[in-house]
């Protein structure tokens, strides 16, 4: 054996027998450093006669590789080592949620939007939108609303500041949802079912009043539409909103320019606790009735306005206030809280940002 194989065999030993990386880092230093051993062999070369180069210059590249090579299996197995030693004192527990939940609630009007939303497309409505600055034909003219109706007055409407055009053409905040219906009875031919929700604006404010609020108007224009579609369309709907099958409607005979025959409806309830529980026949005992939309058969003028014959297709509407049927359900009893931007009234009454309503799981969160 010569030398080089002894200090080879030597070096390789003492890495074998390292037992720990800072221990390793040292017999590297030793041997492949700057002033290491098999260094300083290499730097030997450059004295040494052309023939002593070939002779010894590969049995000092022989040890050199062969340390490197030493070292670096002697590091992996180290470095193994200690990851399982590490892995081993490490518990991971699977049942901790993967990420912090949402911090965000969800806005009452907000959730009941999507409850709206699921139910009435199970009986096949699609959601409508529209503008929300609004012309006073589509706001009012074409709805059958007249000149001198009070709805119009500027005590009651938001205009914007008069310029040139006609009156027609008079700009406003819309006052409500049917603008929507007007749009769509133009752009889409018969059969239409839709839902209109949307924010609107009136000049008003009180505990149950506020200047900006949510709506949601339904529209069906079809052949041979009644008013019995129409009460089975809003019973079907209470049904599914107050998840109750317990909900009795009276229809009263009202007056809407956009609707002939009209009609309120009331919705039986009982006071339980400070909260008004709705379902119940509202002439029972413990019982009364609660006005809770509005709704009709379309009028025959707002359906030749929109460019349809209304021998032909009849249809009905109905409206009624998002914010109020949040109020009804889920107990809140000052409609100006919806917008005072206080997030400890969010906290209590507000939804989890996964609380996704659905018919099969429960429109509730």
């Amino acid at each position: 054996m010569s030398d080089y194989q002894a200090m080879q065999a030597e070096l390789t030993g003492a890495i074998a027998a390292a037992t720990d990386l800072d221990a390793l880092e040292a017999l590297r230093v030793a041997a492949l450093g700057k002033a290491g051993s098999v260094t300083g062999l290499l730097k030997t070369l450059g004295s040494l006669t052309p023939e002593e180069r070939q002779t010894v210059g590969p049995q000092i590249h022989a040890l050199r590789e062969g340390v490197t090579a030493a070292l670096a299996e002697r590091k992996a197995a180290l470095e193994g080592a200690a990851l399982e030693v590490k892995l081993a004192g490490e518990r991971l527990d699977m049942t901790l949620p993967a990420a912090a939940a949402p911090r965000g609630s969800v806005h009452p009007v907000s959730q009941v939007m999507d409850e709206l939303a699921e139910i009435f497309a199970d009986m096949g409505f699609a959601v409508a939108t529209g503008p929300e600055i609004e012309d006073d034909w589509h706001n009012f003219t074409a709805l059958n609303i007249p000149e001198t109706h009070p709805a119009r007055a500027m005590h009651d409407t938001f205009y914007f500041p008069e310029s040139s055009e006609s009156a027609a053409q008079r700009m406003l905040l819309r006052t409500h949802t049917s603008p929507v219906q007007i749009r769509t009875m133009m752009s889409e031919g018969p059969p239409i079912r839709i839902i209109a929700p949307g924010r609107v604006y009136r000049s008003d404010s009180d505990a149950t009043h506020t200047p900006m609020f949510h709506q949601v108007e339904g529209l069906v224009i079809d052949r041979g539409i009644h008013m019995g579609h129409l009460k089975w369309t809003l019973e079907t709907f209470l049904k599914a909103y107050f998840e109750t099958d317990d909900i009795v409607l009276r229809l009263r005979p009202s007056y809407f320019p956009f609707t002939e025959p009209s009609a309120e409806v009331d919705v039986g309830y009982k006071h339980e606790k400070g909260r008004r529980i709705v379902g119940g026949h509202g002439d029972d005992a413990g019982h009364s009735w609660m006005e809770l939309l509005g709704s009709g058969m379309v009028n025959r003028r707002v359906i030749a306005n929109c460019g349809l014959d209304p021998d032909v297709w009849q249809g009905f509407a109905f409206g009624v206030g998002v914010d109020r049927l949040a109020m009804l359900k889920y107990g809140m009893d000052d409609l100006r809280a919806f917008f005072d931007g206080d997030l400890r009234w969010l906290a209590h009454y507000g939804f989890g940002a996964l609380s996704v309503p659905t018919l099969s799981g429960g429109i509730s969160a």
